[in-house]
């Protein structure tokens, strides 16, 4: 039975899909549509939905009675005619589907996903702040944890408290910045190389105020062989009321009760109140000189001195420790200990110079070793901040870069050997320091 309508058998009539016995090419015939028809008088069922992708199997869409979904959406069969898609390609449910590689899900045609475009470009607006928000978080938990460990080391040992009878204040900051010969925590080896001999106790080898104000910094030595007189005062061990003790020199009072004393001599010969104290030792003066690699220095004329073990040439050069401490102590060479304060104020001047730069702050491997060295054998007062010894240090390097004044305290004369301070100039100069003004007393 032939399965096409109104066909022919094979007996040489007209063919339906196969062929044509004539050499010319058959022309296009229209394919009849088959179709089960409905009987006369019934109603069409309706198609029902398809079936969820997750409920028919290999995740096809499928209708109630299982029949696959059409690409088009409606029910039926398929009618195995073309709809453009490209059999054989694979696809995310498997070979041949038309979500896989090649298929019309990979191509720019309707349906398929985006052609890759170039990658896009690196937020490094973004990069940088992130890094430099890290970088300035990293710097503040270094300055902290440095300030701390800085504080810590500070020998608050000094209480100015003790001092009686003192001064009214007056504008700006006083300093009191004193180098002691104490060879605390040096070896017998460090004694006999730093030429410090192995004397017991303390003394001053210089002193000096530093002022800071706002109309320029002054330094001005203090000669340890100045004649002052020796108050009355309170004794920093037992507490009890001592003295007067008359005309001495200087650097007696230090060696009479330490520091404390050697603070109420001053205020009470001068009327300046001293509102910070520092001292440095021996070897922690030469150890900082080391840690900064050495400080430069031009020395104008050529000295020698056997028992601070100096001995050098004229012209600019790089003292490390050793020479440095024995520059500063040289005194029998000049013959006049004004002008060995001299070179210990030009020489200060030039190490808080080398000492505060960036090149020595910003350098851990620099910074750390100068403050350990320092901090170890200096000596301060209660009430010293370090922030007040940052400004310190600051004040004498802009003293070395011309932002201030350097002077030895007015001399008059001397007596017995000691050296007299002018009495009239050293009342000015006190009140122009009072009143922060800037200095116009010479030292000549």
């Amino acid at each position: 039975m032939n399965d096409w309508p109104e066909g022919r058998t094979s007996d040489g009539g007209e063919r339906y899909g196969r062929g044509s016995g004539s050499a010319e090419p058959e022309s296009a015939r229209a394919m009849p549509y088959v179709r089960r028809d409905t009987p006369p008088g019934a109603r069409r069922r309706p198609a029902e939905p398809p079936l969820p992708p997750e409920l028919s199997p290999h995740g096809v869409p499928q209708q109630r009675d299982g029949s696959p979904l059409r690409q088009d959406g409606y029910g039926g069969h398929d009618d195995g005619y073309n709809t453009g898609q490209v059999y054989g390609h694979g696809t995310s449910n498997g070979p041949g589907g038309a979500g896989g590689p090649g298929g019309p899900g990979d191509g720019p045609g309707r349906g398929g996903r985006r052609p890759a475009g170039p990658p896009r470009p690196k937020n490094w607006k973004k990069r940088i702040t992130i890094g430099l928000v890290s970088f300035v978080a990293f710097l503040l938990v270094a300055s902290i944890a440095t300030y701390f460990w800085a504080d810590a080391k500070l020998n608050r040992d000094v209480d100015l408290s003790k001092v009686i009878d003192r001064p009214e204040g007056g504008s700006g900051t006083n300093y009191l910045i004193v180098g002691s010969d104490s060879r605390e925590g040096m070896s017998d080896e460090d004694k006999k190389e730093l030429h410090t001999g192995s004397a017991e106790g303390k003394r001053t080898d210089s002193m000096m105020i530093l002022h800071v104000g706002d109309n320029g910094n002054t330094m001005i030595s203090l000669p340890r062989d100045s004649n002052v007189k020796i108050p009355t005062f309170q004794g920093s061990e037992s507490g009890k009321v001592k003295g007067p003790l008359g005309e001495n020199k200087l650097n007696a009072a230090y060696s009479i009760d330490g520091p404390q004393l050697l603070v109420r001599t001053v205020e009470y010969n001068t009327g300046l109140r001293i509102d910070h104290y520092a001292e440095i030792g021996f070897g922690g003066f030469a150890e900082i000189v080391d840690s900064v690699g050495g400080v430069e220095i031009d020395i104008p004329k050529a000295f020698k001195d056997k028992k601070s073990g100096a001995d050098f040439e004229a012209g600019k050069q790089t003292l490390d420790g050793k020479e440095a401490l024995a520059f500063v102590r040289t005194r029998y060479a000049f013959g006049s200990d004004l002008e060995r304060t001299k070179n210990q104020q030009k020489f200060l001047a030039a190490l808080a110079n080398q000492t505060a730069t960036p090149s020595t702050i910003l350098n851990p491997f620099k910074l750390y070793p100068t403050l350990g060295a320092g901090l170890d054998t200096l000596v301060v007062d209660k009430d010293m901040s370090l922030f007040d010894l940052a400004e310190m240090f600051w004040a004498m390097k802009g003293i070395t870069g011309g932002d201030g004044k350097s002077m030895n305290m007015p001399i008059s004369g001397s007596i017995g050997g000691n050296l007299v301070w002018d009495s009239n100039k050293v009342k000015q100069l006190v009140q122009q320091l009072n009143n922060d003004e800037k200095v116009t007393v010479s030292d000549k």
